[in-house]
């Protein structure tokens, strides 16, 4: 198949564009991140509106007992583990630091069910501390853009902070991630980039 060639990353106009079609809620990245592992994302959005609806913080989230946790976030992957895992994220966030979201990669990824992606989408969205957030979206996009030739997240996250100016690392897992879930498909993802002019890859 033909390959686009591309003279440059296109950064500005590819962050220019995400942004007019971003959709987001950022009052919910926490929780909403770590039932979103190994889960489709349809399936982490309904889970987490039932949850929402619940538990509108930490306190009421706490209060909930794991059974009702897992049936209001049931059928997301491991909802069982999820569960506990967010009972004592609720409890150790409100214990260990009196209620405020940890500001360090370090002591967010100390919470349960919290990896390197979660934390890095906290400290980005809750703090404004720069740092790559690497998710299938982002790893999908950023390979069909030709920005990064890489097999996992974590080699596009590695990969990522050697090009990508950090103006653009608080900003690219929201905007991917919202292009990603507007246009589930390779075929209507390479149509919004076709359209918008942004050069690609073809795979």
């Amino acid at each position: 198949m033909k390959i686009l060639q591309m003279t440059n990353y296109n950064f500005e106009k590819v962050f220019k564009t995400f942004r007019k079609h971003f959709k987001d809620d950022p009052y919910k990245t926490l929780i909403s991140t770590v039932l979103s592992s190994r889960t489709k994302d349809e399936v982490t959005l309904k889970a987490s509106k039932r949850l929402f609806s619940k538990a509108k913080n930490l306190e009421q989230l706490g209060q909930l007992e794991i059974r009702s946790i897992q049936g209001l976030i049931y059928p997301v992957g491991f909802y069982k583990t999820k569960a506990k895992h967010l009972k004592m994220l609720a409890y150790r966030i409100l214990e260990a630091f009196r209620g405020e979201i940890p500001e360090t990669r370090e002591e967010l990824m100390s919470l349960p069910g919290v990896g390197r992606k979660t934390a890095n989408l906290v400290l980005n969205r809750a703090f404004g501390i720069p740092a790559i957030a690497v998710d299938t979206h982002v790893h999908r996009i950023s390979n069909m853009l030709g920005w990064v030739k890489t097999k996992t997240p974590e080699q596009t996250e590695k990969e990522l902070v050697k090009i990508l100016p950090k103006k653009y690392w608080s900003e690219i897992n929201r905007l991917f991630v919202s292009i990603g879930r507007q246009y589930t498909t390779k075929k209507r993802l390479e149509e919004f980039l076709r359209k918008e002019s942004l050069d690609f890859k073809m795979q």
